[in-house]
């Protein structure tokens, strides 16, 4: 549909024209396509896009297009961007009247101005989102800007429903299996899931086979002796953790007997370091996980009952869909709901027991329903920290970009309500992606179901190319994009997933 407008807009009144919708009636064979002008226009005019728009449509089908003039005003785009702004942000709508949205005509437009509240939180999409919403709805170029007003926040009255924030959720336990003493003094029965380790204790038993073991020495400040320390990685089959065991005198030569490979049950204190986890052992004995060991699956926290940070927004590009084709979307792909998503981060850090958990500065994401992406979800994150000059010039995300948008604590409570009922996909989501949504979500009381389709080995199934990265596989499918975005990123894996589940005609296992 971009080449028919780019032929609709040689004719001199619909040279701002643009497309309102598309409508495809199969039992009929028939289209209509709605074209919105406005400017005035003759007979001959009209015609003459009648024979565009039937060149572009198969003989098999009929073609109707329906044009009609709309001359925006001040006061209509105006209510418009009210409207706009309360489906992408209901918060600051609550917070805006009539006199706060100010709207100037120019040249080939209209420049509007939305005065917020001072301290008020707005995230730059706000005005990116009013912007789409206007020239979807009107011909001619918009612009505008958020600025502060000096009307107080405690002048107005606002109902807000509350939702219960506490909301208590059991860490998940197993049976230790043939306990034995190593050096401790206690029998230990249970053990805590290492995947539900994320809190601070002075008590916490934990059991699992150990994948690596390093033996180091350090110097003891108190008398200047050198002494023994353990570090290794447990591993339970939930989740790894790093452990850490200064050793006393009469334990040095037991600690030594153990392997990779050998089950153990540790004893110790946890703490919380720049959002990692620490876990010092007091003691260390064998034990191992049940027989036959299955996980049991977390219990979460509900869904927030309101998008309250970040509201999604729909979606259309008519180039997404070929309308005429006679081949149906495969019925796994229309029966189903898919979010595909994609972040950008701090760095590459993706889990707390490998030291300082990186941190989310963007999430794209967009929900794919009945075979056809409808909705996105948009949002830059405040990491609390600096960003290093490395990821600036990878992603092209400034210091400036994060330090107004909000932070993890308020986004990813609207991001786990935006993927209730749906299958998570991404181009190396599990190897990365996911790991940080599970563990920010996680930190909230929120466990997002381990339903995950990677585009990276579906790709390697059914198509057959130099190499699998995002951009190569993009190109292949004629799909152009900026690179390194995460919204982008993400609507590209999301056109690429629907080609490649149409090319296989089957979901493949999640991972």
């Amino acid at each position: 549909m971009t080449e028919f407008l780019k032929k609709i807009h040689t004719i001199p009144s619909f040279n701002t024209a643009i497309i309102s919708g598309i409508s495809l009636f199969r039992d009929s064979h028939s289209v209509k396509i709605n074209l919105v002008t406005e400017n005035a226009f003759s007979s001959d005019d009209e015609n003459k896009a009648r024979d565009i728009a039937r060149a572009f449509v198969p003989e098999e089908f009929d073609c109707n297009l329906s044009i009609s003039k709309l001359t925006p005003d001040e006061k209509m785009v105006a209510k418009t961007v009210m409207q706009a702004v309360g489906k992408c942000n209901k918060a600051l709508a609550c917070l805006l009247n009539e006199d706060d949205i100010a709207v100037e005509k120019t040249d080939d437009g209209f420049y509007f101005t939305i005065s917020v509240i001072a301290d008020t939180p707005v995230s730059e999409s706000v005005v990116d989102n009013v912007v789409s919403v206007l020239k979807k709805t009107y011909c001619g170029n918009f612009t505008g800007r958020c600025v502060r007003s000096e009307r107080k926040l405690d002048s107005i009255e606002i109902e807000e429903e509350k939702e219960n924030i506490e909301y208590d959720i059991p860490v998940r336990t197993f049976q230790i299996r043939d306990f034995s003493f190593i050096e401790g003094d206690t029998v230990q029965k249970t053990a805590i899931y290492l995947a539900d380790v994320n809190f601070e204790s002075e008590n916490v038993v934990i059991c699992g086979t150990i994948e690596d073991m390093e033996e180091r020495t350090y110097m003891r400040k108190s008398d200047g002796q050198e002494r023994v320390y353990f570090s290794f990685t447990l591993n339970d089959t939930t989740a790894q953790l790093r452990i850490t065991y200064f050793t006393r005198k009469s334990s040095i030569d037991k600690i030594r007997k153990l392997a990779v490979g050998d089950s153990i049950v540790c004893t110790g204190k946890t703490e919380i370091f720049r959002g990692a986890v620490r876990y010092t052992a007091r003691h260390i004995d064998r034990g191992s996980t049940p027989e036959g060991f299955v996980p049991i699956k977390r219990a979460s926290k509900p869904a927030p009952k309101y998008y309250t940070a970040v509201e999604p927004q729909p979606y259309s590009d008519f180039t997404q869909a070929d309308f005429f084709t006679k081949n149906e979307l495969p019925d796994c792909l229309k029966n189903n709901t898919f979010v595909v998503f994609d972040l950008e981060t701090t760095g590459l850090n993706s889990s707390p027991s490998g030291g300082n958990m990186d941190r989310i500065i963007e999430i794209g994401a967009y929900k794919i329903i009945g075979g056809e992406i409808k909705e996105s979800f948009s949002t830059f994150v405040n990491p609390g920290r600096k960003l290093s000059e490395e990821i600036i010039k990878l992603t092209g995300i400034t210091q400036e970009m994060v330090e107004g948008a909000p932070t993890y604590e308020k986004v990813m409570p609207d991001f786990f309500k935006f993927c209730q009922g749906a299958y998570l996909v991404g181009h190396n989501a599990a190897g990365f992606d996911f790991k940080f949504v599970d563990y920010y979500c996680s930190q909230l009381g929120y466990h997002l179901e381990r339903k995950i389709f990677d585009t990276i080995p579906l790709s390697q199934e059914l198509l057959f190319l130099s190499n699998y990265k995002l951009n190569t596989v993009a190109d292949h499918f004629g799909i152009t994009f900026n690179h390194h975005r995460a919204v982008d990123d993400a609507l590209v894996t999301a056109k690429i997933f629907i080609e490649l589940i149409k090319i296989k005609k089957s979901l493949p296992k999640p991972m």
